[in-house]
């Protein structure tokens, strides 16, 4: 058993030189979020727990936004908790910042969060505009909103950029480059 186990260790340790195992490591985690994310029966701290999010680099929805804000919200927590691990700035647009200052009925709160790097402009309407066209016209059954149609879009632009949106429905359906998936970073699933 001793023999197995320090044998077991070594062979670890070449594959640690080569770099294979956080490759493999990366591969395991991200089938394991995949594999949580179509139960959504897990709970928000065994995500921590396993490390599935140390680093979070995403493109931030109008809810998440306002969950972050409004205490009284009913995903502040959550909100807070993802905003804890924020690396850099979330990526938005401007109609995401429109309804965020809407429902939080202030745009100084929203300006404070771009002043203070919680998000960051990185789309601007005017040169994407055929792009939002064909996704509305796509779209049109679902009767999407205009930052909805800019998320998408912004989805292809930065595709290693999730989506953090409490809009899981809507988003579960949108696909980025006509067929893809968008990788979403939702509230857990209340039962």
């Amino acid at each position: 058993m001793v023999r197995g186990h320090c044998r077991q260790k070594r062979c670890l340790a070449r594959k640690a030189r080569k770099g294979s195992i956080r490759k493999s490591q990366s591969r395991q985690r991200r089938a394991d979020f995949h594999a949580l994310s179509r139960n959504r029966s897990w709970a928000e701290e065994s995500l921590q727990a396993q490390g599935l999010f140390p680093l979070v680099k995403g493109i931030a929805d109008t809810g998440f936004l306002v969950g972050f804000a409004n205490r009284n919200d009913r995903y502040h927590k959550w909100a807070l908790n993802l905003a804890s691990r924020v690396t850099e700035p979330l990526l938005t647009c401007e109609a995401v910042l429109a309804e965020t200052a809407f429902h939080l009925r202030s745009v100084p709160l929203v300006l404070a969060m771009m002043r203070d790097g919680l998000i960051a402009l990185a789309f601007d309407c005017q040169d994407h505009l055929p792009q939002l066209a064909a996704l509305a016209s796509r779209y049109g059954d679902r009767q999407p909103d205009l930052a909805d149609l800019c998320i998408i879009r912004m989805s292809e632009l930065y595709p290693h950029h999730s989506v953090i949106t409490v809009d899981g429905e809507d988003f579960r359906i949108y696909r980025r480059n006509k067929r893809e998936a968008i990788p979403l970073i939702c509230p857990p699933v209340a039962r």
